[in-house]
């Protein structure tokens, strides 16, 4: 797409490589801690552009790249003195994503993160995150997006942070139906920044004190957010039964040890967030002893080992899922992780970032035509930031 470039950290598996690839993005430096993930990363792609080690030592090494992409671990940041909303992220992992931002200044970096990302500490952890990257003169956008809407049949909600380096001065890139852009006159860092001032609704970051809303917006030490309920199918939804195997071996079903245990499960026949339950453990809601059917969406893959052996109800069968299907529910390929064995797809694909999903973020980023934009004005109210004229 246009030559533009991209750089890959903490790559995992390929989640970001692949979207960008689909859409013309050319990948010239990537990077994993993993040997397994890079094992994956290797056989699909190739080795020319991936750094396995510590991420530490390799950073005065990436090229200059037009976007930045990371699913960055989410560490615990320590207190940091007198700011009593902010927390001290030096030594942490996403202290490389800030190191790498203020020296190479792509023109956006998209990040992902968990939910829970919003709510740590009574939003003092997000706070801290917004704070350093929008210190750098970059517009940073947020908003919690769930792999369901991507045509995937997984429960699955992650934080997207968008960047987007002042002199490129769009926002709203995951608003359902408009683009929200600062006034024409504002070209400036000072300008924009004033503008940012005079609107009411907008608040300090640094004074956060609960958690963030799932979307939002962020420039110098401010911000302006709102819980959003609605959010468009941008791929027709599915359920678990439309990815299953035909006929996955019989190494997946559970011991008929186990199955006695889980029979004396209380009944319950039920949805949550579109996840079908079975039944579960009687008295409590005790994850292990769940069974989950496949009418529904699955629940949240993780890299838990505990959750591989999740229960399911298909048909007459008890057993848990295959890495295929685990492939599947993430938007890769049947085979993607074959290069690896069977146990640890589980973990590599519960960690990854669903493709479908970020190609649709690297389409909005990169201002796809559809959009309309809207303006903000210094009279702004929260009706206009969110409606489109």
């Amino acid at each position: 797409m246009n030559g533009l470039t991209t750089v890959e950290l903490f790559c995992g598996i390929g989640g970001f490589r692949i979207a960008a690839d689909r859409i013309g993005i050319k990948t010239i430096w990537a990077n994993d801690f993993s040997p397994l993930a890079c094992n994956v990363y290797r056989d699909q792609f190739g080795s020319d552009v991936l750094h396995e080690g510590d991420i530490a030592g390799l950073v005065l090494g990436i090229p200059e790249h037009d976007i930045l992409t990371g699913g960055f671990p989410c560490q615990p940041f320590s207190a940091a003195g007198k700011k009593k909303g902010i927390r001290d992220h030096r030594g942490t992992l996403f202290q490389t994503i800030v190191d790498v931002v203020r020296e190479k200044q792509p023109k956006h970096f998209i990040l992902e993160n968990v939910k829970r990302l919003l709510s740590m500490e009574l939003g003092a952890h997000f706070a801290t995150v917004l704070s350093a990257l929008t210190s750098l003169g970059y517009f940073v956008e947020w908003r919690v997006l769930n792999a369901k809407h991507f045509g995937l049949a997984q429960n699955r909600e992650r934080v997207v942070i968008v960047g987007t380096r002042v002199d490129a001065y769009e926002l709203g890139h995951f608003q359902a139906h408009g683009k929200i852009r600062l006034m024409e006159a504002a070209h400036t860092p000072a300008g924009i920044d004033q503008i940012l001032r005079d609107l009411s609704i907008w608040s300090i970051v640094d004074k956060h004190r609960s958690k963030f809303p799932n979307w939002g917006v962020a420039f110098g030490s401010r911000y302006v957010a709102h819980e959003l309920n609605d959010f468009p199918e941008i791929f027709p939804r599915r359920s678990l039964l439309d990815v299953l195997e035909k006929n996955p071996g019989e190494e997946y079903d559970y011991t008929t040890q186990t199955l006695d245990r889980l029979h004396m499960n209380e009944v319950v026949d039920r949805f949550v967030n579109g996840v079908e339950i079975v039944s579960n453990q009687s008295g409590g809601a005790r994850m292990g002893y769940t069974i989950f059917g496949a009418n529904g969406l699955a629940p949240t893959l993780t890299a838990s080992t505990s959750r591989h052996y999740e229960r399911y109800k298909i048909g007459e069968r008890y057993r848990r899922l295959s890495p295929v299907e685990y492939a599947r529910l993430q938007g890769f390929a049947d085979s993607h992780c074959a290069v690896v064995r069977g146990y640890d797809q589980y973990a590599l694909l519960g960690n990854a970032v669903p493709p479908p999903m970020i190609e649709w973020v690297m389409r909005k980023v990169l201002s796809e035509p559809s959009f309309s934009p809207i303006a903000i004005r210094r009279d702004a109210t929260q009706k206009d930031l969110f409606c489109v004229q």
